[in-house]
């Protein structure tokens, strides 16, 4: 039997988002008799003893700035690295290592060099856009994580359909399943995210004060952290419904904050293949989710969730006054989403998927 393939994963930082730790569940969940898994990051964060507890080496290259003689010391060790544990793959998660992983492990190389495209490219710095549009051109394949991914890719960006391939987001069902966990006695109508301008969660917060008025005794919890939190708070305060809201800052405990969810929101302007709304879908939540990015492929409208226009207050006003109203609908959906997590959207057949498409190309 042959030894296992070194391979070489790479994202900026191993933190809480949704591609840290999809990266950390391929880490992790790689048929270790044929793939031996390596990370590399410029900062390590919640993910890191994760990885290691795993017998996961961690490489950390301490770059803050591509214009500094650091990049150039931790090209260097890249380099060293990729040499000395005969690394036959690097798959880079995020922009940031796209534009400084992907060149250097040419230099060196690196018989396979894949990139990785799991959000829209309107959402990255200019100059990033300009350097991510070269590597395009020397990867053997750009991994994107839903369909809408792939259009953009070709449609937006110019990249050849044969050099994109697709791999879905995984949920963790032993971690992600449906609980009996309670907020209150309330309805609690909810959103888990990265509180950025393009999550718009404002949206949410405009048609939650317009259902309270209606629906005496919703609560509406977000849970998240970021730059749009106080304005938030803020818009909470301004239209009466502060005493409704619970903000509770970005924590470990995902899971159970879905589980005492009933109606969970993702009304994201911009979006690929969301974790949020996968883990919602699994954790039994009934869900809706903007008509923008892979949302679709996810919520099968009226089937597996309801679907709004983005940014359209009233029109995500009207689809919660519909589950509000409709308990045995909402169950109905809630069940639908989850069924489809367990069969579809698993931790294995994402790391499965994966496989298959790093065999394509060492095969090669």
């Amino acid at each position: 039997m042959s030894a296992p393939v070194p391979v070489l994963l790479m994202v900026r930082e191993l933190g809480p988002g949704g591609t840290e730790r999809q990266l950390t569940e391929l880490a992790k969940t790689l048929d270790r008799t044929r793939f031996e898994p390596h990370v590399a990051c410029f900062h390590e964060g919640i993910r890191a003893e994760e990885l290691r507890e795993q017998g996961i080496p961690i490489l950390r290259l301490p770059i803050r700035s591509y214009l500094s003689l650091g990049a150039w010391t931790g090209a260097l060790q890249l380099g060293r690295y990729l040499r000395a544990h005969r690394i036959q793959l690097v798959h880079t998660f995020d922009y940031p290592l796209n534009c400084f992983g992907v060149p250097v492990a040419r230099f060196f190389r690196t018989p396979v060099v894949l990139s990785s495209q799991r959000a829209n490219r309107g959402l990255n710095p200019p100059r990033y856009r300009r350097l991510l549009r070269v590597t395009d051109r020397l990867v053997d394949a750009v991994v994107v994580n839903c369909d809408a991914m792939r259009r953009h890719l070709m449609d937006d960006e110019g990249v050849p359909v044969e050099r994109i391939r697709l791999c879905h987001n995984g949920v963790d069902a032993e971690r992600f399943h449906a609980g009996t966990d309670e907020l209150s006695g309330s309805l609690v109508i909810g959103a888990v995210c990265v509180l950025r301008p393009e999550k718009s969660v404002s949206t949410l917060v405009d048609a939650f004060a317009h259902l309270i008025r209606r629906h005496a005794g919703l609560r509406l919890a977000i849970v998240g952290s970021g730059p749009e939190r106080a304005a938030l708070e803020a818009r909470a305060s301004a239209l009466n419904i502060a005493d409704a809201c619970q903000f509770v800052p970005a924590t470990a405990d995902v899971a159970g904050w879905l589980r005492k969810i009933d109606i969970f929101v993702l009304p994201s302007l911009s979006e690929a293949l969301s974790n949020s709304l996968m883990e919602a879908m699994a954790c039994g939540c009934a869900v809706i989710a903007s008509d923008t990015g892979g949302n679709p492929e996810l919520v099968a409208d009226r089937e597996t969730g309801l679907l709004f226009q983005p940014g359209d207050a009233v029109d995500l006003a009207a689809k919660l006054e519909m589950l509000i109203e409709q308990d045995k609908f909402r169950a109905q959906l809630a069940r639908a989403a989850a069924a489809l997590m367990r069969e579809k959207f698993s931790l294995s057949a994402m790391a499965r998927r994966m496989e298959a498409i790093y065999d394509e190309f060492l095969r090669r």
